[in-house]
């Protein structure tokens, strides 16, 4: 057996990679112009899904507050009157979607004075008062304070419930 034909075979040899001498990445301009373009794109959308997701709560405030006048409602009916706190319903843990307690008064069972009050100083309404601090957790009797504004609440003994600044 002869070797020679063996030896004369050529095997291919492993090619070295050309470098290039144009370019090999991002130049820094290019660089600072897409960080720019992903602060104007989060600069946008940020504040509308801040907004968005303040209207998701507020609506679910206004369902838990009508969900919870059902119950003090139906304690009423069972017992001719308002529970004296949202305990004697089952409703005591129960937290707003900024995470605070729903605040409660028994108009019927205490004073007039205790009950939240309208732009002209009327009860917002004559059987109890229910309502959330909203999303600064800060509350004033009367709704002529600013700090009712973001309130969600409970008025004409139910026939509204929404935002202390729409009603």
């Amino acid at each position: 057996m002869e070797l020679r034909p063996f030896l004369s075979l050529r095997l291919p040899l492993c090619r070295q990679p050309q470098v290039r001498h144009g370019r090999r990445g991002f130049t820094l301009i290019e660089l600072l112009i897409g960080v720019a373009l992903v602060a104007v794109l989060v600069g946008l959308g940020l504040p509308a899904w801040t907004e968005y997701r303040n209207k998701v709560r507020v609506r679910q405030a206004v369902q838990d507050i009508t969900q919870m006048q059902a119950a003090i409602r139906q304690h009423f009916d069972e017992t001719r009157s308002y529970p004296a706190d949202l305990a004697a319903v089952g409703l005591s843990g129960r937290l707003d979607p900024w995470g605070r307690a729903y605040q409660y008064y028994n108009i019927a069972g205490g004073t007039i004075g205790g009950a939240r009050k309208n732009r002209s100083l009327n009860p917002l309404n004559t059987d109890f008062d229910l309502y959330s601090k909203g999303p600064d957790g800060d509350s004033a009797k009367p709704l002529t304070s600013p700090k009712s504004d973001d309130d969600i609440l409970r008025a004409n003994n139910g026939s509204y419930i929404g935002r202390g600044a729409d009603y």
